[in-house]
């Protein structure tokens, strides 16, 4: 029997009851009524409950998910969608691009010696555990002195309005960060969907804790295979033993998806552009969650942007973070032509807080993609477009404080998913950002550290490697700087079933984004 996953009305309404509860909407009346007439609670790790509802419950959470969207909501003032709204309420939006004469930030004093942390840097020195917030409790990423401190605001030619594209963007630094993002997302593919407790168990079983390689089967006890089972999709190309090059993801799909649009319709693409994109291009099967919903909105005539609200419950989750790298790789220097980049590509399938997280990777890119700027000045420009008083601004600051502050990456994860795990579904793109965050901070963006943090914090481990992996991989400025125990099992090929990118290598993918950062 098919059961298609992410998209069963009956699977549906408990998503959205609980979504609901984080917009500030009380779902409580209708959550009475979807429980007495027998209604369940949706699948903790799949995406459709293993037996389909009656025909009377299918059609009465049909009619719920319509009331649930009606219903009012507290937060739609702080967490708006439209981005000229967004832009009103972010004080520091980036009004020019970022100057070319821009340094590193000055490094503070590091926290006293508490021992050493539990995931050292493996390639380069140990991480400064001082950065942006430090000394502030209630600052974070916050701050307006540190992002006057990188430029946001100043003058400059850095970004293509103030004269072409930054000349630190090279060929090489963008093959730096495609390799990061494969090389990240493969290291998350066996742990997705296992639980935390799970993932550390797997790798202290094989000597691999604190995270240093990819995973491995070999020598992992049957009895801990059978309670934490590898996913089983990705083990079979993901396990070290296994690797054969870069098996299909769609943390890889979206990127080659988005370089396509660029490709075809320029940097000034529009919504309704990406989404016949799509149509023409995404095979059906090859999405999840959100934009699964989002595309079958599309084909039942639903326009876009209310692609992302009708019967959408993962309208918040993390599928719009991972398309925004190339938003950010094609705008260096520019990180508010990046988040608005971003923006009309989220609006396709999400809203609020899972657009802000699309945004803030995008932001975040372009600042490191000038080269000029260490991870922690990249997080604050990031930072600066994101609405302050929404949900996804608090995740921020207060992961990239307690990075700083926290010696131990154990306890900060630990603190992380005391904080968010009993609310936020583990694909949703609040806690996963703060992670990413986090990780960074962490790792002072040294490329090994900073994925294996994020892989071994949990939640969505593919997509959350993925995006560390890009960002400090670019900061790292070129194939070279990566080490070839991460690179080499790649063997400079990508699998994937977006039409004529299969077998691609990563060099080819730079050449071909650095051709649309410099277009004209």
């Amino acid at each position: 029997m098919l059961r298609l996953t992410w998209v069963q009305p009956e699977d549906l309404v408990a998503h959205e009851l609980r979504q609901a509860r984080q917009d500030g909407r009380e779902p409580t009346a209708i959550e009475a009524r979807w429980t007495a007439a027998g209604g369940g609670a949706a699948p903790v790790r799949a995406g459709a409950s293993p037996r389909p509802a009656s025909r009377y419950l299918r059609l009465l959470a049909e009619d719920l998910l319509d009331e649930l969207a009606d219903l009012p909501g507290t937060l739609a003032d702080r967490e708006p969608t439209e981005l000229t709204r967004i832009k009103t309420l972010c004080p520091h939006w980036p009004t020019e691009p970022l100057p070319l004469d821009i340094g590193l930030t000055p490094r503070r004093p590091p926290l006293p010696d508490h021992g050493s942390p539990t995931h050292p840097s493996t390639d380069h020195k140990p991480p400064d555990r001082a950065s942006p917030g430090h000394g502030d409790p209630d600052r974070g990423l916050r701050g307006h002195g540190s992002v006057g401190a990188v430029g946001v605001r100043g003058s400059g030619g850095g970004g293509r309005r103030g004269g072409g594209v930054h000349t630190a963007l090279t060929p090489l630094r963008l093959e730096a960060a495609w390799l990061g993002r494969a090389v990240g997302c493969l290291l998350g593919k066996p742990v997705e969907k296992v639980s935390l407790d799970g993932i550390r168990r797997l790798a202290r079983s094989t000597g691999n804790w604190p995270l240093t390689g990819y995973f491995t089967a070999q020598g992992v006890p049957d009895d801990l295979k059978a309670a934490h089972p590898w996913n089983r999709r990705s083990a079979p190309t993901s396990l070290a033993e296994n690797i054969d090059g870069m098996p299909e993801d769609d943390d890889l799909n979206y990127p080659l998806l988005n370089l396509l649009l660029l490709r075809r319709h320029g940097r000034a693409f529009s919504t309704v552009e990406l989404a016949g994109l799509w149509l023409d291009e995404l095979p059906a099967g090859r999405t999840f969650t959100a934009e699964r919903i989002a595309y079958r909105n599309l084909l039942a005539g639903i326009e876009p942007p209310h692609t992302a609200r009708h019967r959408n419950p993962f309208r918040e989750w993390i599928g719009a973070l991972i398309r925004a790298d190339v938003h950010g790789w094609t705008n260096p220097g520019d990180p508010a032509a990046a988040a608005a980049q971003a923006h009309r590509d989220a609006v396709l399938s999400h809203t609020a807080n899972g657009v802000y997280a699309a945004m803030f990777i995008a932001a975040t890119i372009a600042a490191a993609a000038t080269g000029a700027l260490d991870v922690h000045a990249c997080l604050r420009v990031g930072r600066t477009v994101v609405p302050p008083g929404s949900r996804l601004a608090q995740a921020l600051d207060h992961a990239v404080l307690l990075a700083a502050e926290q010696p131990d990456f154990d306890q900060v994860v630990d603190a992380l998913h005391a904080r968010y795990s009993a609310t936020y579904h583990w694909v949703h793109a609040l806690p996963n950002t703060a992670l990413i965050a986090a990780a960074l901070t962490h790792a002072d963006g040294d490329f090994t550290g900073s994925i294996c943090r994020a892989v071994s914090g949990g939640w969505d481990t593919d997509s959350n490697g993925a995006t560390a992996g890009s960002i400090a991989g670019l900061l790292a400025g070129s194939p070279a700087a990566l080490p070839d125990r991460w690179t080499a099992p790649l063997k400079n090929r990508l699998a994937t079933s977006v039409a004529g990118f299969d077998g691609t290598g990563f060099d080819t993918l730079a050449q071909l984004t650095h051709l649309e950062a410099t277009r004209p």
